[in-house]
């Protein structure tokens, strides 16, 4: 009898803790589909008006989504100048330097974060509208420098990282020219 109840015991004691572990599996896979669902967007704001909406490609790029973001939140690209444009190809900015020294300044366009992160290479075409990462020779040199693709460029598909697009204001993009300030860069989640 002793036997019978203790077996008793130690089934409702199993039961017990499979039932512990389902509800904690569950809650975080509910979890971790509620940070899936949870995307993330970015709004720059130029100073001589306009904006500019970005979406992000997490899945391809998801060092690259998480580098960017965190730069835009702590402010990194708020009062830079874009200090590259090339008709039919990119607008480039993402130098800390384009905050404060001349244009001309031989040193624009080779500052950074102080860090790299390395290259996510992927399947993402080049084409008009396309974030990419600008790098040197090396490519795990990215940092903060950033290009919006004004025109296909096929050359670049799958030697630089493509981690996002523009879904709103290219009107804006197309208008841009070197020097013209950012006047800020906002990280919205949905």
């Amino acid at each position: 009898m002793i036997g019978a109840l203790f077996r008793r015991h130690r089934h409702a004691h199993a039961r017990t803790l499979v039932a512990i572990v389902l509800l904690a599996l569950l809650t975080g896979s509910a979890s971790a589909q509620g940070q899936a669902a949870k995307t993330q967007t970015a709004v720059i704001t130029m100073e001589n008006g306009g904006e500019i909406v970005l979406e992000f490609y997490p899945k391809d790029a998801p060092k690259h989504v998480e580098n960017f973001v965190k730069l835009a939140k702590k402010g990194f690209y708020d009062g830079q100048r874009v200090h590259r444009v090339e008709p039919n190809f990119v607008v480039q900015f993402g130098d800390p330097q384009s905050k404060t020294k001349p244009m001309d300044d031989p040193a624009m366009g080779s500052g950074g974060p102080g860090y790299t992160v390395k290259a996510e290479f992927n399947s993402r075409k080049f084409e008009r509208g396309v974030l990419g990462m600008a790098r040197s020779q090396n490519p795990d040199s990215a940092g903060s420098q950033v290009y919006i693709m004004l025109a296909p460029a096929p050359f670049l598909n799958g030697k630089y990282t493509a981690f996002g697009q523009v879904t709103k204001g290219m009107e804006v993009v197309d208008k841009i020219r070197v020097g013209d300030r950012i006047k800020s860069i906002k990280v919205v989640e949905k």
